[in-house]
């Protein structure tokens, strides 16, 4: 047993350590700067409370991008400087978020200890490598992200931290073997488990979800199937859980090796970057002629999805709102019922329907899924969404792109239980428009500035919210733009009232709601490593079922024209077309 002692080393200050709504995302030549790394975990020791530090259990993993593996061993040596008892790790580093989450609220080490919460290195779905993304954000023992109170915290710390501790003597853990490594310090004994990273996930799906159901939709000659990681965490999973407990081909999965630099793609579970599975799916420039009944796609973490059907995609607020009005059918978890359903305030009102349609509880949340942690804790919500493809459920408190995918797969199941060996197969498009042919249809796109100059991004929504004054003038401006378009009835900057803990979050995006129930809403996302990303959402609701079925980007096109010229886009950003589309 190795011993080792505590080194305290004085530092400094390092501007720019807020954590935003996942946590401190910058480039990987910033985290590497000296003492860079070391500052921010310190100050989020610094920030919890001792019983979550001294003698604590801590899990410390993540999407396995370039720089993790040299994190995870500073964080480790703090750890143990810092009095945490043992610290947890997925074998090679690898944890997805949501398992992360699941990790934390599931499993019992050896000697019963349970995790007091998770440092999880990921910068999501953006791009990694040397030159790209690194990030990092701490978890609490619920296994959700820390709340404000805590990242305030963090950032505070940052700002007048002048020392850290740091583990003298301790050597790298080998983190590509499983077992349990032992060393004494100055409070005692620490060790560092590695483990098996799919094992406690694994578990918790196969008690959400009817494995056997999906394996006979997946076995049929009627169906195929496709999964694309993009060559993140996802693929520590989809071997095992697609093809090995659900029988898929292993010709099935796409990009599932991970792969510290994402095989050099961009790992975000969208149209434009999710390149090889969208043609493989039949759409896109170059299409396959005979494209998988089902397709899906995951994030660099694997907390996003993305779900597609032969020749047809499932925007993001259509698929929650799928999931929700299917789940109590479909998936034995819900079996008795949902408590409740949310969605983030960009995210399209089609979960609005199916609440209202089900006599369901229903909440309007900001960005982050934090927001919706609070209200599970609370027992108030089941399913729950944001547009920015993350789907969930309280069985864990981050949102989960293979819970996604699973539930799809248990509602095509539930559809196809009596023609899987003979008849016409109930296909995702097919759930999709009967879906709107029942609850309305709304038409929803998103249009992403990225790496906007940071002060453009201000002005252009200090003049929204200068606009908002008077709703008349709106309607002028609106009419000389395009007069087939509604009027404004309310516009604002939405504010939530947390209804669990009553906390106020104000800015956090501005509204301009429609008489006709469409809507427009402009934010500065927080999930960027530089510069900013403005987002425009853009929202049609078609309530006449001889009406759904329209190409998206035409029924949107007035709103569009409206949104760019009332907000003055381009004059703003120097910008003609946004970076992507969705």
């Amino acid at each position: 047993m190795a011993n080792f002692t505590v080194n305290r080393v004085e530092t400094s200050p390092i501007e720019g350590q807020k954590p935003g709504t996942s946590g401190l995302r910058k480039k990987v030549k910033v985290f590497t700067q000296p003492h860079y790394l070391h500052n921010f975990v310190q100050s989020t020791f610094n920030a919890l409370s001792a019983e979550n530090v001294k003698g604590s259990t801590l899990v410390v993993s993540g999407d396995g991008r370039y720089y993790s593996k040299d994190a995870i061993q500073i964080i480790i040596k703090m750890a143990a400087a810092n009095g945490v008892r043992r610290v947890w790790v997925g074998q090679n580093g690898l944890l997805s978020t949501p398992a992360v989450s699941a990790v934390v609220r599931e499993r019992v080490g050896a000697d019963g200890s349970k995790a007091n919460g998770a440092f999880i290195l990921t910068a999501s779905h953006n791009p990694g490598g040397p030159n790209e993304d690194f990030g990092i954000k701490y978890n609490m023992g619920n296994g959700g992200p820390a709340p404000e109170g805590i990242t305030d915290k963090i950032f505070e710390n940052t700002k007048t931290i002048k020392e850290y501790f740091i583990a003298e003597g301790l050597p790298d853990v080998d983190i590509s073997a499983i077992g349990v490594s032992n060393f004494s310090g100055p409070d005692g004994q620490f060790d560092v488990d590695v483990f098996d990273s799919s094992s406690d996930y694994v578990k918790l799906m196969k008690s959400i979800f009817d494995f056997q159901s999906i394996q006979k939709l997946i076995t049929s000659p009627q169906f195929s199937f496709c999964y694309d990681a993009l060559h993140g965490v996802a693929g520590a999973y989809a071997k095992r859980i697609f093809v090995e407990e659900l029988g898929a081909k292993e010709s099935s999965l796409l990009n599932c090796v991970p792969k510290e630099d994402f095989g050099g793609g961009h790992p975000d579970p969208n149209l434009t970057y999710a390149k090889e599975l969208v043609a493989r799916m039949g759409l896109g420039k170059n299409p396959d002629s005979n494209p998988p009944e089902f397709g899906a796609a995951a994030d660099g973490d694997a907390d996003r999805n993305m779900i597609l059907g032969k020749r047809f995609f499932v925007t993001p607020s259509d698929s929650v709102a799928i999931i929700a009005a299917n789940a109590v059918q479909s998936i034995p978890y819900f079996s008795s019922g949902l408590k409740g359903v949310a969605r983030s305030m960009p995210t399209s009102a089609a979960l609005d329907v199916v609440a209202k349609s089900l006599n369901l509880k229903f909440f309007e949340v900001p960005t982050g899924w934090k927001f919706f942690g609070n209200l599970m804790d609370a027992g108030l919500c089941s399913v729950c969404g944001e547009e920015s493809f993350g789907t969930g459920s309280d069985h864990i408190r981050e949102k989960d792109g293979i819970w996604a995918v699973l539930a799809w797969l248990s509602i095509l199941a539930h559809k196809n239980k009596d023609n899987l060996n003979s008849g016409t197969l109930v296909t995702v498009e097919d759930i999709v428009k009967q879906h709107w042919a029942t609850f309305g249809r709304h038409y929803y796109t998103r249009y992403d500035y990225e790496n906007v100059d940071a002060g453009a991004a201000k002005e252009l929504m200090a003049h929204l919210v200068k606009l908002q004054s008077s709703i008349s003038d709106i309607n002028e401006t609106i009419k000389g733009i395009r007069s087939d378009v509604a009027n404004v009835a309310s516009a604002d900057e939405f504010e939530y009232k947390d209804p669990v803990d009553g906390s106020i979050s104000k800015h956090q995006g501005i509204r301009y709601l429609f008489e006709d129930g469409s809507r427009l809403v402009f934010r500065l996302s927080g999930t960027g490593s530089e510069g900013a990303t403005i987002r425009l959402y853009i929202e049609q609701y078609e309530k006449d079922s001889s009406k759904t079925g329209r190409d998206s980007q035409e029924a949107l096109a007035p709103l569009v024209e409206v949104a760019l010229k009332l907000s003055k886009m381009q004059e703003f950003t120097g910008r003609s077309a946004p970076t992507v589309i969705t």
